[in-house]
């Protein structure tokens, strides 16, 4: 009974063996992954990204002018930016000229 069940598997290893040999002599000749899906991909996290701002802006325009009607509405904060603002209150402060600051 050991040597049927020892003949099924020796074969099951040679006919991978040799899969395996033929995969491998036909790669080199294999076409190139396309990148259109990670470009496809790059392109919407863009769009989501800039419509996910537009929105974030709208949304903070409007709550001002609940609490401040008819008065213009200052540049809202970058959200995940931490470094040096420039501009505050939505005028150039004191010191910077003017062109530089924009």
């Amino acid at each position: 009974m050991l040597s049927p069940l020892w003949r099924m598997y020796v074969r099951l290893l040679e006919s991978q063996r040799e899969k395996a040999l033929l995969w491998d002599m036909i790669e080199p000749y294999r076409r190139p992954r396309s990148f259109t899906p990670l470009v496809s991909l790059y392109v919407a996290a863009f769009y989501t990204g800039v419509v996910g701002a537009a929105v974030t802006e709208q949304l903070y325009k409007e709550k001002y002018w609940e609490e401040h009607p008819g008065q213009e509405v200052p540049l809202m904060r970058p959200k995940f930016y931490g470094g040096p603002w420039r501009v505050m209150r939505g005028e150039v402060p004191p010191g910077l000229p003017a062109e530089k600051a924009r």
